[in-house]
């Protein structure tokens, strides 16, 4: 059994487990799948999937500062460089 690829249901449902709970988080996710499935059958479009890092991605400045800010509290000293870009 392979690792079954993750999507943006998936990371929607992570997110919001934890302040939910189970079985409302799997609700919301339901409700958003109900969404996507109208627009498509209503536009006739083909779906497009926005990825499991998409969350990640919508604010990356306020990401890096949460996460700068939370390893500084635990007593570190952090300095962030960018990855060079592989060739």
């Amino acid at each position: 059994m392979g690792e079954e690829p993750k999507s943006y249901f998936y990371a929607q449902y992570h997110r919001l487990v934890h302040r939910l709970g189970k079985k409302k988080a799997i609700v919301a996710v339901a409700h958003s799948l109900l969404i996507v499935i109208y627009h498509i059958l209503k536009d006739k479009v083909p779906y497009y999937e926005l990825g499991a890092n998409y969350f990640d991605q919508l604010n990356l400045t306020y990401l890096k500062r949460h996460h700068i800010k939370r390893l500084e509290t635990l007593g570190y000293k952090v300095t962030l460089e960018p990855l060079e870009a592989a060739a």
